[in-house]
């Protein structure tokens, strides 16, 4: 290359000021990508109900602005998802009538009480809004849920050898029948392998499937009924571990819930 064809020097002088403009268009493009970044984040966090809150648009445009007013300004934080909700009935509770009744005084209202308590802090630490309902709850009418189920325990008094073990019934005033065996199939399948009571068999009567609950509940809840354990024959378990029993209807009710294999522990 000819020597007299070299490009020009750039006076000293200017040298900052070509720095300056470069310096400008390149705050420019990081600006474009934040702003970007922010808008994908936005959308991202918030609820279909709302993506965009009315003042957003501006904040965002005055940002953008650089208007001195708007720095430390708080954006919405995004809106909660409300958690999945489940529904557990303690027999004959907030109900004169305590059920079955024991020589000492012991009462299936208080077992039920106790029982599904316990259930409630076990399905809420799993990450679900539990409603811990009475025997004629106002809440009945119409409720919707996952899965709503009704806690009771069966007679103090002593029948025979075999008056032993638990009773599960679907609820026979259901959209989806499927579902209410489904989720009858899990509670026995793992109430049964937890706590080591068998299911008792041939008892499941008209009173169970035609649970007044089932009939005040909406008809898309998928429900069922359990009687616990007989209070004569089971009385050490239901007395002395509640909290067993609890685990094993929890782990029923995410059986369902999670569509986990609901057969029976001898693969019935």
């Amino acid at each position: 290359m000819d020597p007299s064809e070299a490009a020009p020097e750039i006076p000293a002088q200017d040298i900052p000021r070509a720095r300056r403009a470069s310096m400008n268009v390149l705050g420019q493009i990081t600006m474009v990508f934040s702003v970007g970044a922010l808008l994908a984040t936005l959308f991202t966090a918030w609820t279909p109900l709302g993506l965009m809150p009315s003042n957003l648009a501006a904040q965002v445009a005055e940002w953008l602005r650089g208007d001195s007013n708007t720095q430390g300004s708080v954006f919405p934080t995004p809106t909660p998802r409300p958690r999945p909700r489940i529904g557990i009935i303690a027999g004959h509770s907030g109900f004169e009538d305590p059920g079955a009744v024991c020589s000492d005084g012991l009462t299936e209202a208080i077992i039920n009480i106790d029982v599904a308590t316990r259930v409630k802090e076990i399905l809420s630490a799993a990450g679900f809004d539990v409603d811990l309902l009475e025997e004629f709850d106002d809440r009945l009418e119409g409720y919707q849920a996952l899965a709503i189920v009704s806690i009771h325990a069966d007679t103090c008094q002593f029948i025979d050898d075999n008056a032993t073990g638990f009773k599960v019934a679907a609820s026979s005033a259901t959209d989806s029948p499927e579902k209410a065996g489904r989720l009858a199939a899990c509670l026995s399948s793992r109430y049964a392998k937890v706590t080591g009571l068998r299911f008792h068999p041939g008892s499941v009567s008209s009173h169970m499937t035609g649970y007044h609950a089932f009939q005040e509940i909406s008809s898309n809840t998928t429900a069922a009924i359990m009687e616990i354990g007989f209070m004569n024959l089971d009385r050490l378990i239901m007395t002395q571990q509640p909290d067993l029993l609890a685990e094993g209807i929890s782990q029923g009710v995410l059986c369902y819930i999670y569509n986990e294999d609901a057969s029976s522990p001898d693969g019935n």
